[in-house]
């Protein structure tokens, strides 16, 4: 699942899924990268300038929704997105975030390699340091879709079961940096 809902506000309101990016927008890497790790079917979750990201971004393939509530921050989309995988047959769901691009498709790989059963909770770890892409089995989205609000996500839930989660250590193959404000912008390239 590829949480692509921001507005960019620290951006000044350019959303994060079409700011240029190897001369395409940034959500089209987003979902290469998920696809040659191995997750499929892709659920993308949009919400800023959703219209604009459709019209413009190749998501062919894609199960996209939109996220109504996106300016309520990641919890929503998340919500959102775990709703749109209700009713599969997906056993979990690895969440990825589309403003990430140092975090290509091997690191994505190692942490759905880290899956085990419909309980699995798992997320690439950064130095010892929990990051993203995160993998949550099918029986915690209930749990999660409960606590997730505003700008937390998932933390409620990660934070409840720490001792539960499996921390992959992706730090050597991958770097987890936000495109969050315009300095930021000079590593898209």
């Amino acid at each position: 699942m590829l949480l692509a809902a921001g507005g960019g506000r620290r951006l000044g309101g350019r959303p994060k899924a079409l700011l240029p990016y190897l001369g395409r927008p940034l959500i089209e890497n987003a979902v290469r990268v998920l696809r040659e790790a191995g997750c499929a079917p892709v659920h993308v979750v949009l919400g800023a300038a959703a219209r604009e990201v459709r019209e413009r971004a190749d998501l062919t393939g894609c199960v996209v929704v939109d996220n109504p509530d996106w300016a309520e921050g990641m919890g929503s989309s998340l919500r959102v997105g775990l709703a749109s995988l209700a009713g599969t047959d997906a056993a979990a769901a690895l969440v990825s975030l589309v403003d990430q691009p140092g975090i290509g498709a091997a690191a994505v790989a190692r942490v759905r390699e880290a899956y085990r059963s419909p309980a699995t909770l798992a997320a690439a770890a950064y130095g010892g340091e929990r990051g993203h892409p995160v993998l949550f089995g099918a029986d915690r989205w209930a749990d999660i879709a409960a606590t997730a609000a505003g700008d937390r996500g998932a933390r409620v839930h990660l934070a409840r079961h720490a001792d539960e989660l499996i921390l992959v250590e992706c730090g050597d193959i991958a770097e987890a940096f936000d495109i969050d404000t315009p300095p930021d912008l000079a590593r898209l390239g």
